[in-house]
């Protein structure tokens, strides 16, 4: 039983084994001007488990896909709160 058990684990992809990843996105406050975004995506992706950032200044969201096994969302609004852009879950 024991190496039937190794045997299918090791079978795996490691792809499965890793925890599907999120997507959420924040609103962000203080953005005035072209250059916040690219402070904002900088800024999350700092984050450990972040993989993709996407930040669109007319609607003052930021998209965050990224491995919640790594992540939290109070570790995404932390950095955009530490780089003077609080953000919140959007509703």
């Amino acid at each position: 039983m024991r190496k039937l058990l190794i045997a299918t684990l090791a079978a795996l992809p490691l792809a499965a084994l890793a925890a599907t990843p999120k997507t959420i996105t924040l609103d962000v406050q203080n953005m005035t001007c072209d250059l916040c975004p690219i402070t904002i995506k900088k800024s999350l992706e700092k984050v450990s488990g972040v993989s993709a950032v996407k930040v669109d200044f007319e609607k003052k969201t930021a998209v965050i896909t990224y491995d919640p096994d790594k992540a939290q969302i109070e570790a995404l609004t932390h950095a955009t709160t530490n780089a003077g852009f609080p953000s919140t879950l959007h509703q």
